[in-house]
């Protein structure tokens, strides 16, 4: 599904440009601590704003520490999840309960599986947040209907338009897309030289990649999404995340190259510990 925005993602270039915030703690526990905080209060404040935030959430390791946090006291009193509606920026190409599932994280940190029965997720301690509420890709109804990714991540895109989060330039727009990022610089699952930089599909299928694992077709918002939010968050920690870092934020700007370079704009922040943020220039 095309929703016909103005123009595919474009970028290369060197030279002076707006920076992102750069925080760099301890390890990754403060990280996942920091990342929970500002989500907390981005999504809040999005609620004050606009009565309503939106904001699309990762996979992976990243937001695990991020989850347990936000699932604890205290964020756990402050955040107005009934007013929240949550997305996922990607997903692989698998059922929900799959352990390679981005969606897996959250349904087993965060949310009480079990609720749904109730028509809402949520810990048994008390936070409950409505199903009608979380908006994931749903690769494992695609599956089970003989339907391929490009049907899966066209369903998604046909949900998000129909909550009329537009800019002018006919992208949505989150309040907050949080993201981590791969060893060869991807994020979302767009991979470098990815076909994504050249759709005007808010949301698309992508080959399973042959060079970085797991090696399983996925399905991604538009990385234009990332242009046009509100606020960006990249969380990464570990040493192997060092060298790509130490590429990200060099003197050279190639989206296609390094996909995460696509954060690298004064909208967003990114929470590094000092293992991962080695190799950054002072």
């Amino acid at each position: 599904m095309s929703d016909h925005p103005h123009g595919p993602v474009v970028g290369t270039g060197s030279g002076t440009q707006p920076e992102p915030e750069l925080v760099v703690v301890a390890d990754p526990e403060a990280a996942s601590q920091a990342a929970a905080e500002r989500v907390a209060d981005a999504l809040t404040q999005a609620v004050k704003a606009r009565g309503r935030a939106d904001w699309a959430t990762t996979g992976g390791s990243t937001p695990v520490g991020i989850y347990r946090h936000l699932g604890a006291v205290p964020l756990r009193d402050t955040v107005p999840w009934n007013d929240i509606h949550t997305w996922w920026g990607d997903d692989r190409f698998v059922p929900r309960d799959h352990p390679l599932s981005n969606v897996k994280p959250l349904d087993d940190v965060l949310l009480d599986v079990g609720g749904h029965e109730e028509g809402t997720s949520g810990l048994g301690t008390g936070l409950h947040i409505p199903l009608s509420n979380l908006h994931p890709f749903r690769p494992g109804e695609a599956i089970g209907a003989s339907r391929d990714a490009a049907a899966c991540a066209a369903d998604l895109a046909a949900e998000l338009h129909a909550t009329g989060l537009l800019t002018a330039d006919g992208w949505p727009v989150f309040d907050l897309v949080l993201v981590g990022i791969g060893p060869d610089g991807h994020v979302l699952s767009v991979f470098p030289g990815s076909g994504a930089f050249d759709s005007t599909d808010w949301a698309l299928a992508i080959p399973a990649p042959t060079h970085n694992e797991p090696h399983v077709e996925r399905v991604t918002l538009n990385p234009a999404v990332l242009g046009v939010a509100r606020q960006i968050l990249v969380v990464a920690s570990g040493a192997s995340k060092a060298p790509i870092l130490g590429d990200i934020f060099g003197p050279q700007r190639d989206v296609r190259r390094w996909p995460a370079q696509l954060a690298r704009n004064p909208n967003a922040t990114w929470i590094l510990d000092e293992a991962a943020a080695a190799n950054l220039r002072p």
